[in-house]
């Protein structure tokens, strides 16, 4: 009984143990179910996964890139040069003796009968320092291979193109055989890219009459230096257009424009014979911008081939004058019409002075039978900007006596219109001497009266703004600099004190007082108008660093330095006159006399001295920065003159004795009759001089 209890026992303690047990597995389990149920970490979630596979996708598609090599086909021409080493070593010669021929040459080139112009660049820039490489110590390559690159394809002749780059302006020759030299080799280049049609237009005035004639007289030479043959000995009826590698045609233009030429010749002598047909033109009035679109109009048939005529010809004008043109309201037409056909656009023209808009030609009469005495004749040359620059000062009732020197450039019209079709302006003139001053009684019959030229390839980073005038007034209302400047320059001439009483004899107090008061009242009336002048370019002055261009700064600097140097000494003039008004005593008893003498010094006043100063360092720095220009010249020009005065005491005799007058007034007797037969016979009759 007991036995059967126990097992009874152990059986209940068994099964209360399974129990235990199946209830912690179903725990467990449902624990289990619990988290099975619950949503997985946001980092497991299907977005991340997604993202994690597209990064691991570029991953490896940027590595492949970074390992595979990539090689692009290139269609670039490229041309193969070939260098073969010298064998042996040249033997090096020195030259100890030098002949020099007193031949001219006969050849076109930096050595012919023109000056230095013809071994400038044609570049429409030129760098400040020239970029030399230095010496290869590596053995010459066998074979090389150079890329073509747009310029050298065009350069070899593999690319035509008839887009037109900029041309140059202010190339200075001293005469019109320099011009004609580089005109020929323009002529060959043309010519070994396709034939060519040269135009020329000839201005009817009588001041070109001898230009004229010098150039009529080279065409046999122009034609010998190009290897043509003439075909004068020939019928030019003979030949088509399209078989002459070189034609030419005559234009000539005054009030009136004349085609000479109906149809384009190879006939030298035809060629001369229309130059010498030009009849002087009496009106005055050069219609240049009308000849030049007249002829664009005749000849772009010639810029074509379609017209069943022949070949395509290159077109290549080239007038010849002497003043800035009267018909420049047609110079934006001209210069478009040009530059659609690709007709590039070459003058030999004159200098435009700086800052003016006439000079005097020296005139003489090209007719011996008349006086030869040279006369002095206002001509329209410039000026070289397409508004004035630059402030008109002093020589109001004498604007004759007004020194004259270039301005490195020719006039605007035509100088903008060789820049924008690819030609080239020459500023010729006889006299063109550069570092010295060209005096009055020096310059040629027919030249233009220009003390002063400059150095063309300094001249270069001063170039004029070749732009329309829309284009120009933006630039200008763009910079107040440019604003104050151009306003100022478009003031009336304003009057300097010149010539001034210096010397005042103290006769009585009341006398002198007099002579001083007269004296002050000159000064009087240009205070007012000098100190204008200085106001409005004072305006500017806050906005100088915000202009680059040299020009521009030149101009300004000289313009306010100049009127300050006049107002200060004319202001400092009437204030040392209103001091001795006031009374001053001689230090010598025995003078009589106050002497006005220029000095640097300024004791009149702390606003003048000032104002002095600042004068005097704006002059001082244009004739340092822009050495060998226009404007540096004028400054160094200014700065002679002292700006201040002071007081020197002298002695004048009050009763000098009088002059002993030998001829006792009588007229010179009548010559016997044998010194009237060996009298000079009386002088040629003299003529007006025509309009030029």
């Amino acid at each position: 009984m007991l036995k059967r209890l126990a097992d009874n026992q152990e059986a209940e303690n068994k099964t209360l143990t399974l129990g235990r047990e199946e209830m912690e597995i179903q725990q467990q389990a449902d624990v289990l179910s619990e988290e099975m149920l619950q949503p997985p970490p946001l980092w497991l979630n299907n977005d991340s996964q997604a993202f994690l596979v597209s990064l691991l996708f570029h991953t490896v598609l940027i590595l492949a890139l970074a390992v595979v090599p990539i090689v692009a086909a290139t269609n670039q021409e490229s041309l193969a040069l070939r260098a073969t080493p010298p064998l042996e070593e040249d033997e090096f010669t020195l030259i100890e003796n030098v002949a020099i021929s007193e031949e001219p040459s006969t050849k076109p080139g930096a050595n012919s009968s023109s000056d230095s112009s013809m071994a400038l660049s044609t570049a429409p820039i030129l760098a400040d320092l020239s970029e030399i490489p230095s010496p290869s110590l590596d053995p010459p390559a066998i074979n090389a291979t150079l890329n073509l690159n747009n310029q050298i394809a065009r350069a070899v002749g593999l690319v035509r193109s008839d887009v037109i780059v900029k041309g140059m302006t202010g190339v200075g020759t001293t005469g019109t055989d320099g011009a004609v030299d580089r005109i020929t080799y323009e002529i060959l280049r043309s010519m070994e890219e396709r034939p060519t049609l040269v135009v020329w237009f000839f201005d009817q005035s009588g001041s070109l009459l001898r230009r004229r004639q010098e150039i009529r007289d080279r065409f046999d030479r122009i034609y010998e230096e190009l290897g043509i043959i003439g075909r004068s000995q020939q019928d030019p009826e003979e030949a088509r257009d399209g078989d002459e590698p070189l034609l030419t045609s005559v234009f000539a233009f005054g009030e009136q424009v004349h085609v000479l030429t109906p149809k384009p010749t190879a006939d030298i002598d035809a060629i001369r014979q229309a130059i010498d047909s030009i009849e002087m033109d009496q009106s005055g009035v050069e219609r240049v911008f009308s000849a030049l679109y007249k002829g664009v109009e005749k000849f772009k048939r010639y810029r074509s081939s379609r017209t069943g005529r022949g070949a395509e010809r290159n077109v290549m004008f080239i007038a010849v004058t002497d003043e800035r043109g009267d018909d420049a309201n047609g110079l934006d037409a001209t210069i478009k019409e040009c530059c659609k056909y690709a007709i590039p656009v070459y003058v030999i023209g004159v200098p435009a002075p700086f800052g003016r808009d006439t000079t005097y030609v020296k005139y003489v009469d090209p007719d011996p039978k008349y006086d030869q005495t040279p006369q002095w004749a206002e001509v329209d040359q410039g000026p070289e900007s397409i508004m004035p620059e630059r402030v008109k000062l002093g020589f109001r009732d004498d604007y004759y006596r007004e020194p004259v020197i270039d301005s490195g450039f020719g006039p605007f019209a035509l100088s903008r219109l060789t820049y924008e079709t690819g030609g080239i302006y020459f500023t010729v003139h006889s006299n063109r001497r550069t570092g010295r001053r060209v005096r009055r009684s020096e310059v040629d019959p027919f030249s233009s009266n220009l003390e002063y030229f400059f150095d063309p390839e300094v001249m270069v980073k001063y170039r004029p703004d070749y732009v329309d005038t829309k284009e120009y007034k933006k630039r200008v209302s763009d910079s107040p600099l440019r604003q104050v400047l151009i306003q100022a320059a478009q003031m009336p001439r304003v009057d300097t004190l010149q010539n001034p009483a210096l010397r005042f004899v103290k006769r009585s107090d009341a006398a002198l007082a007099t002579a001083l008061t007269t004296a002050q009242q000159k000064a009087a009336r240009l205070e007012p108008q000098l100190a204008q002048l200085a106001e409005v370019l004072r305006t500017g002055a806050d906005h100088r660093d915000q202009e680059a261009s040299p020009r521009w700064i030149a101009g300004f600097d000289l313009a306010l330095g100049t009127v300050l140097a006049h107002k200060t000494r004319a202001e400092t003039y009437n204030a040392m006159l209103a001091k001795a008004k006031r009374g001053m005593n001689f230090e010598n008893e025995k003078n009589n006399t106050w002497v006005l003498r220029p000095a640097d010094e300024v004791s009149v006043g702390s606003k003048l001295e000032k104002e002095g100063k600042l004068a005097r360092e704006l002059l001082t720095s244009v004739a340092e920065k822009h050495q060998g220009t226009p404007w540096g010249l004028l400054a160094r020009r200014e700065l002679r003159a002292p700006i201040g005065w002071k007081w020197v005491e002298e002695f004048t005799d009050l009763n000098p004795p009088a002059r002993n007058n030998r001829a006792n007034n009588n007229n010179t007797p009548r010559p016997g009759r044998d010194d009237q037969a060996r009298m000079l016979a009386p002088p040629a009759p003299k003529r007006p001089i025509p309009k030029l």
